[in-house]
């Protein structure tokens, strides 16, 4: 429907409750936004576990979210989104795989 702003905003909430499940499932628990990224960064991309570019995007999408729901000037285009949707489904496989692994790794 062409609602792109709408759309970046979504592909965060994706991926930034994809975050929190994935920290709350380690027993980690953030209470902003910035700390869920923080925390992504410190446990998981620092660790090699998540890759510099997942830790890139997860703070892209949330810049893209602030500005998407804050500047009156700014809408975001189908050019500016579209390549974010198949990136947010790789990193939400990604982090559906790490809670897997962490699963059957604590299964007696």
């Amino acid at each position: 429907m062409g609602h792109w702003t709408l759309a970046a905003n979504r592909l965060y909430y994706a991926a930034y409750y994809a975050s929190s499940a994935l920290l709350v499932n380690a027993g980690f628990t953030a209470r902003t936004h910035d700390g869920i990224i923080g925390m992504i960064g410190q446990n998981y991309v620092r660790t090699g576990i998540l890759t510099t570019e997942d830790g890139a995007l997860l703070a892209r999408l949330q810049n893209m979210r602030h500005t998407g729901d804050y500047d009156d000037f700014l809408d975001w285009t189908k050019e500016d989104v579209e390549p974010y949707i198949s990136k947010v489904e790789d990193f939400i496989k990604k982090l559906k795989t790490i809670v897997g692994l962490a699963a059957r790794h604590n299964t007696p």
